[in-house]
């Protein structure tokens, strides 16, 4: 047994969880600074534990920027009452935040988020990936079609209309958008020829981001994610001035807090596959950073490019929601099945015969 890749492998698990979780909680804060700038509102700078006052100049600071205020939410859910209504099915009731959670942590293991860590002669050269997965793609949309269950699930076990409503929405609009999303990648594979993400990431390291190859696909990919996380513009599962909450209307405590989780997930989860499939991964086209690391310091440089790339889309993700309107439903449905369909289709013909003709 290979004790090492086994320890390397939970430690990797460990901090990427860790990370992904610290993500989730500051894109939290950060939505909330994000759309306070642009409402010309002030957002979260008050909260602080007693003792950031005894801090100078840096327990103000961070008060001020309210990077305390996710710990306090956090703790908020924990301490909250936990009220089951009477009528729900209740093991559906309690399994559906957890089936909407998991998904979008079991999809991080499959994404390179560096290069190599060279770790000296005993310890040897480790991959920063968790499962370097020769059907990485494959594997990606499995998880991503299993995050609708979680969501139709709490609409059936709340017995009642608003999250029945929202948690029907939720599966036609995730079936609609995931074909789209799906067909948007085959260029990629066509260009690339591999469906193991490390290797995608290398073609673009050699012949540069595949945002410039296949736009199309990217442009498809990015709307598509939007409706796959149930963001703004494409919200309708919980749109508050229809549904009150949509599926998760009856939910509170910890279980309404791991929908808001899954949700900040899938964000993450939808970021790092766009920076790996069409912005080059933890790669850069200078500073020596579009090859393995050779060493300690070029690694943990490449895992950072890949966090920066991924905390821009992060932002985009925020930015958006606070720019447009949401879609009326027949549009949203609309747009999925009689223009992104027709548009994938076209584009996986036009790509293969441009290979066709390179050839």
């Amino acid at each position: 047994m290979d004790w090492n890749f086994i320890i390397f492998s939970l430690l990797k698990l460990a901090i990427v969880v860790g990370v992904v979780l610290g993500l989730v909680a500051y894109a939290v804060l950060a939505e909330r600074k994000i759309s306070a700038w642009i409402q010309d509102r002030v957002g979260p700078n008050r909260t602080a534990p007693p003792f950031a006052k005894y801090i100078p100049i840096l327990g103000p600071l961070l008060t001020r920027w309210g990077m305390f205020q996710p710990l306090a939410d956090g703790l908020k859910f924990l301490f909250k009452e936990d009220f089951t209504p009477a009528g729900v099915k209740k093991i559906y009731f309690w399994l559906a935040p957890a089936v909407s959670f998991i998904p979008a942590l079991l999809l991080i293991a499959v994404i390179p988020f560096g290069s190599v860590l060279p770790l000296g002669a005993s310890l040897g050269t480790q991959k920063m990936v968790i499962a370097d997965l020769n059907v990485g793609i494959l594997y990606t949309f499995g998880i991503v079609s299993m995050g609708v269950y979680g969501i139709v699930l709490a609409g059936y076990a709340a017995n009642s209309k608003y999250p029945f409503f929202g948690g029907i929405r939720s599966s036609a609009q995730m079936i609609s958008y995931e074909i789209s999303m799906g067909m948007s990648v085959i260029p990629v594979l066509l260009i690339v020829g591999n469906l193991n993400l490390s290797q995608i990431i290398g073609w673009q390291a050699t012949h540069g981001w595949l945002v410039a190859y296949a736009p199309v696909s990217f442009i498809i990919f990015i709307i598509s994610s939007f409706a796959e996380t149930n963001r703004t513009p494409f919200d309708l599962p919980e749109a508050e001035t229809e549904l009150v909450g949509g599926y998760h209307t009856e939910y509170s405590s910890m279980k309404f807090a791991l929908f808001f989780l899954a949700e900040y997930s899938n964000m993450v989860s939808s970021s790092a596959m766009m920076v790996t499939l069409f912005f080059g991964g933890w790669t850069l086209p200078f500073w020596g950073l579009n090859e393995p690391a050779q060493s300690l310091g070029m690694g943990l440089a490449n895992i950072l490019v890949f966090l920066v790339k991924m905390c821009f889309f992060m932002v985009v993700f925020i930015w958006v929601r606070w720019m447009f309107p949401r879609f009326r439903y027949d549009q949203l449905m609309d747009l999925g099945w009689r223009r992104f369909l027709p548009l994938a289709l076209a584009n996986i013909l036009i790509t293969a015969i441009w290979l066709w003709l390179k050839s």
